[in-house]
């Protein structure tokens, strides 16, 4: 008997967590990033879609935590705290955080991929969850997903196929 995995979807400034037998899934990764916290042992998964790397530059009246990455990346980890995860055993994995279009003499403004991925690692070492597999940069899009069973993160883009971390 085959059996049925849930895909559990996280959209745009997103993010949720998944059991086994499930996957977790973001597409349209750019210069967002997707970052996976994954407990090997419980076999849960969390996911964060995020968009931009600090909360400091929101504009909106309502906060969206799973929008930056210095919020979503706290706000993942208290959800999985919760489903009874260690801390100690979490291990990070993050793909996206591309440059897709370039901009001649922008400065740094424009370089939000890149930032968004420096801002992530920094939140992970903040919170001490080694990050052990990424795919970031370039000039590509992503869609992820995450095998709750395994811990193997699938990264597919149109321009370089499939990969695994």
């Amino acid at each position: 008997m085959i059996e049925e995995k849930s895909i559990i979807k996280v959209g745009m400034a997103d993010l949720n967590v998944a059991g086994n037998p499930g996957v977790i899934r973001t597409i349209g990764l750019g210069s967002c990033v997707g970052v996976t916290l994954y407990d090997p042992q419980l076999k849960l998964a969390g996911m964060a879609h995020v968009m931009l790397p600090t909360a400091d530059i929101a504009r909106e009246g309502q906060l969206n935590i799973a929008k930056y990455a210095d919020t979503a990346l706290p706000e993942l980890l208290n959800k999985l705290l919760r489903l009874g995860v260690s801390q100690s055993r979490l291990v990070a994995k993050m793909a996206g955080g591309a440059q897709m279009f370039a901009f001649a003499g922008s400065g740094d403004t424009m370089r939000i991929g890149p930032r968004n991925v420096e801002s992530c690692k920094l939140q992970l070492d903040e919170l001490r969850i080694p990050l052990i597999g990424e795919d970031t940069g370039g000039n590509h899009g992503r869609t992820i997903e995450l095998d709750c069973e395994t811990g193997v993160l699938s990264i597919r883009s149109v321009q370089m196929g499939v990969k695994e971390l």
